[in-house]
């Protein structure tokens, strides 16, 4: 079973998302468009962070998730 964890900071304004296991977390690599991608030590994408995230005053965090099986 996968744990998605989302995490958002409005002091920071970031939106972080894990999807693997946080201390396994190795390097992080800047994509472009303000976001960041958390590796792991064999490359695989872990987590990510939306930098500039800023969530209205009352407004919901709404996540949907989407899964997708490789042959």
């Amino acid at each position: 079973m996968l744990t998605v964890s989302v995490y958002y900071d409005s002091i920071g304004n970031t939106l972080t998302g894990w999807f693997g296991d946080q201390p396994t977390e190795y390097l992080c690599e800047e994509t472009g468009d303000e976001v960041v991608l958390m590796k792991n030590k064999e490359g695989a994408v872990i987590g990510f962070e939306k930098l500039n995230y800023i969530l209205a005053a009352n407004t919901n965090l709404k996540i949907s998730l989407e899964t997708a099986i490789s042959p």
